[in-house]
C-alpha cells in the first residue's frame, strides 16, 4: 500500500495530522486545477481554499478497495466544488461599464430596428452609440447566457458539456482537459465562434452581426472548427 492510501486510511479514521499532511503533499494538485478557474471573478486564494474543500471531500469519499489511482477520483472533486461555487455564486462576472454599454447596445439595436423595419449591422449600432465594432463584441458576449454549452450541434449531437462536466471516469477527465487544449489551438477565428456559441450562449445570427458576417459563414466556421476539435483530440 502507497503511502497515500496509507495517509488517506488514517484520515478517514479520524486522523486529522495525517488529512493535513494529505493536503500539504497534494497541493500542487489542487493550485493546478484551481488556476484553470483564475479570471472567473474569484481570488487566486479562495478557488485553492474551495479546492481544498473538494480534495477533502474526495479523501472522505475514496474506497481504498475500488482500485482506482486517488488523483484520478480527486481531480473531479476539486473541480467540481470549484465550479459549484462559480455556479451558484455567478460563473461569469460582469462589471458594471460592460451592463452599461449592454444596455446601451441593445436599445440602440431596438432604435435602428423600428427605424429601418430590419436588424442593424454591427458598423450601424457603433455609429449609433459611438462605440467600437470590439467593444460591442466584447460588451454582447461578456452579458449573454451560458446555457448553450449543453446545446447538442450538428447531427452528430456534438456536446461541449459532455466532456467538459463529466466527473466519472478517467478517460473523460483527461478528454476534458484535452478539449480546453485543443480550443486554446483553434486559429482565431474558429476559437471566438466556438466560445461565443458554447460558453456565451449567442446563437449563429447573433454571432454573425458581431462579427459582421452572414450567419451561414458562422455555420460553416462553426462546422470548421467543430472538425478540428476533434481532428486536435483523436
Amino acid at each position: 500500500m502507497s503511502r497515500t492510501e496509507d495517509l488517506i486510511r488514517a484520515s478517514q479514521a479520524g486522523d486529522r495530522s495525517a488529512t493535513e499532511k494529505l493536503v500539504e503533499e497534494n497541493s500542487g494538485l489542487i493550485w493546478a486545477v484551481a488556476k484553470r478557474y483564475i479570471g472567473r471573478g474569484t481570488e487566486a486564494e479562495d478557488l485553492y481554499q474551495l479546492g481544498c474543500l473538494g480534495f477533502l471531500k474526495a479523501v472522505e469519499g475514496f474506497d481504498l478497495n475500488f482500485g482506482t489511482q486517488f488523483s484520478t477520483y480527486a481531480v473531479p472533486k476539486i473541480s467540481g466544488e470549484i465550479r459549484r461555487f462559480l455556479r451558484d455564486d455567478g460563473a461569469v462576472k460582469v462589471s458594471r461599464g460592460l451592463k452599461e454599454q449592454a444596455a446601451q447596445i441593445k436599445m440602440a439595436r431596438n432604435t435602428l430596428t423600428n427605424l429601418f423595419g430590419r436588424e442593424p449591422t454591427v458598423n450601424e449600432i457603433s455609429r449609433q452609440t459611438g462605440l467600437s465594432p470590439e467593444e460591442i463584441a466584447l460588451a454582447e458576449t461578456a452579458t449573454a447566457a451560458t446555457e448553450s454549452i449543453q446545446r447538442e450541434c450538428g447531427e452528430e449531437g456534438f456536446s461541449l458539456e459532455d466532456v467538459l462536466t463529466d466527473t466519472e471516469s478517467e478517460e473523460k477527465m483527461v478528454e476534458r482537459i484535452a478539449l480546453r487544449q485543443a480550443i486554446a489551438n483553434l486559429p482565431e477565428r474558429e476559437r471566438t465562434v466556438i466560445q461565443m456559441r458554447y460558453f456565451h450562449g449567442l446563437t449563429q445570427d447573433r454571432v454573425a452581426k458581431v462579427m459582421n458576417v452572414s450567419q451561414v459563414q458562422i455555420s460553416r466556421i462553426e462546422k470548421k472548427a467543430i472538425g478540428q476539435l476533434r481532428e486536435l483530440m483523436l
